[in-house]
């Protein structure tokens, strides 16, 4: 037997694990099992959610509420019927001239653009209007990492779902029960963690102890049938394994695995894909739509990652989402831009997604307020009593304008782009 060899996995560890999932008296698979059945059973969840999906629903809901979002999502809808924003043809006509007749553009290497986070419906508006105006791309995913209680009770949560489905793009929401926002009596969720003053406790996988996972998978039912969010960031090894569990159970359930899960190495990408394999289903999908690796990988990092997702058969459903720029403050040492290392990975790395967390680094700097990730963490009525939403709305827009650069970058290499398909024609 070679070195190599001995390596391989005997099918009786597999038989073992099995046996392990199938005890009738195993309390980690029954409670989840008892949960689901809880929430309806399999069929009635995903009835439910695909229910609340439907646009018609969402906008009913909203206008039950008397929301004035009804008509800022008419909007959306009737400017993108009038084809108000950019068409991709013409977006490569603004940038590359006549050339972009004689270019030749291949689909198959096409970079999604990712932005992070749109924490208010109102934001989304704004950046529709300045695309329009200035004849710019808008996402084709959305990150979002608002207190869900919180939009919740002003109807952000439904208005922005009713959004994505007005233009096509996807999105991600944030669950409460990663235990760094304080419960009803105002204390925190989770005993280790008082807020972002605590944050560095959360990296260190305290920010879902004991129960927290299966909190987490009651909330991502609660909001899955309800409002029909299907995709949700996951940040600790418990709710990544829940979540597996879950859609190999029959809940079309899809999770985003978070930068701050930390994976920053080639063997800790095997670690989370090896499991995703194991409980993928049997077509070969698996609920890890997104996979957000570290900030501090390089593209050798990325490559073998892909290397690992191909051979896996994943290269089609688990996107690799990597940090373009980042906030200014509180995350990573700047100038923080990555624009120019994708670029060289855009040609033979598929399915990879350019998330911006940040403006320009040399834009953001010179804000008044430049962007911060513990802004992420602020109540929305101690940002408007302060008077800083104003501040963190242009933050948004930098992010916007960051991403837009990177389009055009990508556009000058002869790359493609993934920007909201319903309002940008091909």
């Amino acid at each position: 037997m070679t070195l190599r060899e001995k390596l391989k996995i005997d099918a009786s560890r597999i038989d073992d694990i099995n046996e392990f999932l199938m005890k009738d008296d195993n309390p980690l698979v029954t409670e989840l099992l008892d949960l689901i059945e809880q929430h309806g059973g399999v069929e009635e969840i995903n009835r439910k959610a695909n229910e609340a999906r439907k646009i018609e629903n969402l906008l009913a809901q909203l206008e039950t509420k008397k929301s004035p979002y009804v008509k800022d999502i008419q909007w959306l809808q009737e400017q993108r019927d009038n084809d108000a924003f950019i068409s991709v043809p013409a977006y490569r006509e603004k940038i590359l001239g006549d050339a972009a007749s004689t270019q030749s553009f291949d689909a198959s290497f096409a970079v999604t653009l990712e932005i992070s986070a749109c924490q208010y419906f109102p934001w989304l508006i704004e950046e529709a209007r300045q695309s329009i105006e200035k004849q710019e791309l808008m996402p084709s995913r959305f990150i979002r990492v608002r207190n869900m209680k919180e939009q919740t009770e002003d109807n952000d949560v439904i208005a922005f779902a009713a959004a994505m489905q007005v233009i096509g793009s996807s999105y991600v929401e944030t669950l409460d029960t990663k235990g760094t926002y304080p419960n009803e009596e105002g204390l925190p969720t989770n005993i280790h963690l008082g807020g972002p003053d605590t944050i560095t406790g959360y990296f260190g996988g305290v920010g879902m102890p004991n129960d927290f996972p299966i909190k987490w998978a009651d909330e991502y039912l609660q909001y899955y049938t309800t409002y029909g969010v299907k995709q949700v960031l996951n940040i600790n090894p418990g709710s990544v394994l829940l979540g597996y569990m879950m859609h190999k159970l029959g809940i079309d359930m899809e999770f985003k695995i978070s930068v701050f899960m930390g994976n920053d190495n080639p063997y800790s990408c095997l670690w989370t894909l090896l499991t995703a394999k194991l409980f993928s289903r049997d077509d070969g999908s698996s609920p890890l739509i997104g996979f957000n690796l570290s900030n501090s990988v390089d593209n050798r990092t990325i490559e073998l990652a892909a290397y690992i997702r191909k051979d896996f058969g994943f290269e089609d459903v688990v996107r690799i989402e990597h940090h373009i720029t980042e906030t200014y403050k509180s995350i990573v040492r700047q100038p923080y831009d990555r624009t120019m290392e994708l670029v060289e990975l855009a040609d033979h790395v598929k399915n990879i997604s350019a998330k911006h967390e940040g403006g320009i680094p040399e834009i953001d700097m010179k804000r008044e307020h430049p962007s911060d990730i513990l802004d992420y963490f602020r109540a929305k009525s101690e940002i408007e009593q302060s008077g800083d939403m104003p501040f963190l709305l242009q933050n948004y827009l930098d992010k916007h304008h960051a991403l837009n650069r990177t389009a055009e970058e990508l556009t000058k290499k002869g790359f493609t782009f993934i920007a909201a398909p319903k309002l940008h024609r091909e």
